[in-house]
């Protein structure tokens, strides 16, 4: 799946808007069991992408998206510690929930 292993490579290089269309990509091809994942890692880079434009709405609205879909990959799925993702994840809701933007990369 390589549309999956460049949009990891993009969320890590903070190009979340180049990721997201990646991930996007091999969401549609991706078998069924494996779509609640890929679009869970859709809404991680586009809720950077949010914070980056100053969405503050719309980064809340993704960051939420992003751990309902990838809870039940945890503790792992596909080389990805989606346990400690969800834990970056909460991190940013709070951050978020506070009124700021200011969000550290998610480390994948």
């Amino acid at each position: 799946m390589e549309g999956f292993a460049r949009g990891i490579e993009l969320i890590r290089e903070g190009e979340y808007f180049a990721a997201h269309e990646e991930l996007e990509d091999a969401w549609r091809a991706a078998e069924p069991e494996e779509r609640d994942f890929l679009q869970g890692l859709v809404h991680v880079a586009v809720a950077w992408y949010q914070a980056g434009r100053g969405e503050e709405i719309g980064c809340a609205r993704q960051l939420e998206k992003a751990s309902r879909r990838l809870a039940p990959y945890a503790p792992e799925h596909r080389g990805i510690d989606v346990a400690a993702l969800l834990v970056q994840l909460d991190a940013a809701q709070a951050i978020v929930a506070k009124g700021s933007l200011d969000l550290r990369p998610p480390a994948l």
